[in-house]
């Protein structure tokens, strides 16, 4: 099935629509959504999709969203990631109601873990965290119940108190909520609620030398900022009736949990752990390498804010995880580019061409049209010599049939100028072609040719003695599977196996001059080609430009 423009396909609401809606229906007269990363990380094309999610649904129903960093772990987190992951929401276009902290709320998250302690649902465990696993039981074993489990009220609250003053080394002592050790849930079998971590945090210093845990901490600062649709991804629907239980013994503002299927992609890996391990081993260039799923990379890249956002709009609200083809992400790049991205023309596998007949030292300039798709993007001047560069595959010496580009004896024309016809093809000792040698038709340079014949081919060219040098990264997918884990599980081998050692390949283009002065991350189409953008490695003493993705669906089919 061919895929729909998001612009015109019509759609029925989603899931989480028809939630927000009823609950409309029954008299909420808000919608509060929230979208809380926690800074350990930079954000990738997933989590732009819960960005799309959350932002979108507040403003569709006219309420707002917040942005909330779950910053409950100071030895992973730093502001690097929060600031990166600042600029990737205002970059896709979003800007959050209010910027909120885990760590704000620290000090009622104790406040509110003394009231568990009092009501009997909390204590404090001295079991190692080893030990803590071991008697968790399992799915068919219930659990053993800590040997600390009935401490009284008063030795808990003077333990947890001693905690937070910082008495206990690392690993100590944790305090538990007291639920049931036999629960079908395992999250239910007396879950860690906080940890000692003598750390300094990255906005709170040394206050604190515990910290709460995600299932403690999550559904409490919802019920803070009374968050009335807390969207998150589908792996958190067994940790729901947790952030329900937490809620309604503290008796505080009931938020709900809603699940939506999170994005995978092919050819991509999504886990932070292992893309961390690219970054630190070098076989990528760090969170921007294009090759990465980071938004960052994408925008390194030359991708739009607005094709992201298509692309979460095309692959829609799920409630079952799936994964979506690459090649769906870069339809929409496509689609946007192809409205929005100047035409130029460059040449990445050079063959010269000398048109014989054409004046020595002569050089005129030809007019060009900047977007076919926009006809207020205008025209410039290119460049016309005696020497110029098209692309190697543009020649063929022994053609087949309907092979409409130059040979020998044969006519092309040259994108926005002359008809050339090639004479003579000059090799080198070792037979490779070097060398092409053309005539020209002077009357040809206005589209049309002084005897009225017409051919089918045009390429696209640069002047020699003009053009720009540049280097050109060619990007492709980072893994050479589909699933990046295919055959880990059979052993003997990884996940990192499957890299892609042709994922990027440089080779020098030569480009028309107006480039040179295209400012970083502004995407072009090179004509013929393929989009590309000017990496943030550019300077002008030597350009370097990325290849955003390819005119044609090279890799993927999107049409399953």
């Amino acid at each position: 099935m061919a895929i729909e423009s998001t612009e015109t396909k019509e759609k029925s609401l989603n899931f989480i629509e028809e939630i927000i809606e009823e609950s409309i229906a029954k008299g909420e007269k808000r919608v509060q959504t929230r979208f809380p990363p926690e800074p350990n990380g930079y954000l990738h094309i997933g989590h732009a999709k819960s960005i799309c999610i959350n932002f979108g649904m507040a403003k569709k129903y006219g309420g707002k969203c917040n942005l909330r960093f779950d910053d409950t772990n100071p030895v992973k987190e730093d502001t690097e990631y929060v600031d990166s992951i600042k600029r990737d929401i205002q970059w896709l276009g979003f800007q959050w109601a209010e910027e909120r902290y885990a760590s704000d709320y620290f000090d009622q998250l104790y406040e509110w873990a003394v009231v568990l302690i009092k009501k009997g649902l909390a204590y404090v465990d001295d079991q190692t965290q080893e030990q803590i696993r071991e008697n968790r039981g399992t799915v068919s074993v219930p659990g053993t119940p800590s040997p600390w489990r009935d401490r009284s009220v008063e030795e808990n609250l003077d333990l947890f108190e001693r905690m937070k003053n910082g008495e206990f080394a690392d690993g100590e002592k944790v305090l538990r909520a007291k639920i049931d050790m036999a629960h079908p849930n395992m999250l239910f079998r007396d879950p860690i609620m906080y940890r000692i971590l003598h750390a300094d945090h990255h906005r709170t210093g040394d206050k604190w030398c515990i910290y709460p845990m995600y299932d403690y901490a999550h559904g409490q600062c919802d019920s803070i900022e009374k968050i009335t649709h807390s969207i998150c991804t589908l792996e958190f629907d067994v940790h729901r009736p947790l952030y329900d239980w937490f809620i309604e013994a503290l008796e505080i503002y009931p938020s709900h949990q809603y699940e939506f299927a999170r994005l995978n992609l092919t050819y991509t890996m999504m886990s932070k752990r292992r893309l961390l391990k690219l970054v630190q081993e070098g076989a990528v260039m760090g969170w921007d390498d294009p090759r990465m799923p980071t938004i960052c990379a994408l925008r390194r890249k030359g991708y739009t804010p607005a094709s992201v956002r298509n692309f979460a709009e095309m692959v829609g609200v799920a409630k079952r995880d799936n994964v979506i083809d690459l090649g769906k992400l870069e339809y929409c790049v496509r689609e946007d580019l192809n409205k929005i991205a100047e035409r130029r023309m460059a040449v990445l596998n050079p063959l010269k061409v000398v048109i014989t007949n054409y004046e020595e030292g002569r050089k005129e300039y030809f007019t060009a049209i900047n977007n076919p798709e926009d006809e207020a993007a205008g025209t410039r001047q290119v460049p016309f010599s005696k020497v110029i560069y098209i692309e190697r595959d543009d020649f063929m010496e022994n053609p087949p049939k309907k092979f409409f580009r130059l040979q020998p004896g044969g006519e092309v024309r040259l994108r926005y100028s002359y008809l050339i016809k090639c004479e003579e093809v000059i090799k080198d000792e070792e037979g490779n072609i070097t060398e092409l040698r053309c005539t020209y038709d002077p009357m040809s340079g206005n589209g049309s040719s002084s005897d009225g014949r017409r051919v089918k081919g045009v390429i696209h060219w640069v002047s020699a003695e003009d053009a720009v040098e540049a280097e050109v990264r060619l990007f492709n997918p980072l893994f050479t599977t589909e699933d990046p884990n295919e055959g880990c599980e059979e052993g003997g081998k990884t996940w990192e196996d499957n890299l892609n050692p042709e994922s990027l390949v440089k080779i020098t283009g030569y480009l028309e001059p107006s480039l040179k002065e295209t400012p970083i991350g502004k995407a072009v189409q090179f004509e013929r080609v393929g989009y590309f953008c000017p990496d943030t490695d550019s300077t002008p003493e030597k350009l370097v430009f990325n290849r955003t993705v390819t005119l044609k669906d090279s890799w993927a089919k999107i049409n399953k």
